[in-house]
């Protein structure tokens, strides 16, 4: 056998190997990530699990653990009251209210809207919520967070 013949030869099998032990990596990465099941996919509210805040409360149906850093939190928050001041962050954002009187406030314009409306902050907007009303406003914030290397 030629030299080239043998080079070519042992070139293939050391791809072959390198090709095996991949897809012995890929399956022991799949053997590893998180099994979804009804048990784990369904949250139902918990009052002993809530966050307390200075204003109200938060409850966490998904956290950023959960999903790839996708969430799913809602925010209970006093009459007149702002969980905190108007602020930007790199992830973008939706609100949806469920009870009460929200005002929007999005690049320096406000608008105040009740239940059943949504609201979407774009990434990098300064943007904030607040409870215009007499009575708890109850809203749903979904974000996904970005991963930290």
């Amino acid at each position: 056998m030629r030299t080239a013949q043998i080079i070519q030869v042992a070139m293939f099998v050391l791809m072959m190997q390198q090709s095996a032990k991949a897809q012995e990596l890929k399956k022991e990465e799949h053997s590893t990530d998180k099994k979804f099941t009804i048990e784990n996919c369904v949250n139902h509210f918990d009052q002993d699990k809530v966050v307390k805040t200075k204003v109200g409360y938060q409850y966490w149906f998904v956290d950023k653990d959960f999903i790839d850093g996708n969430t799913l939190k809602m925010s209970v928050v006093g009459p007149k009251m702002s969980t905190h001041p108007p602020h930007k962050h790199i992830e973008e954002e939706f609100f949806f209210v469920l009870e009460g009187t929200a005002t929007f406030y999005l690049e320096g314009k406000t608008i105040t809207a009740g239940a059943y409306t949504s609201f979407y902050c774009p990434s990098n907007v300064e943007h904030g919520i607040s409870n215009a009303g007499d009575t708890e406003l109850k809203y749903l914030v979904m974000k996904k967070y970005q991963k930290k290397e």
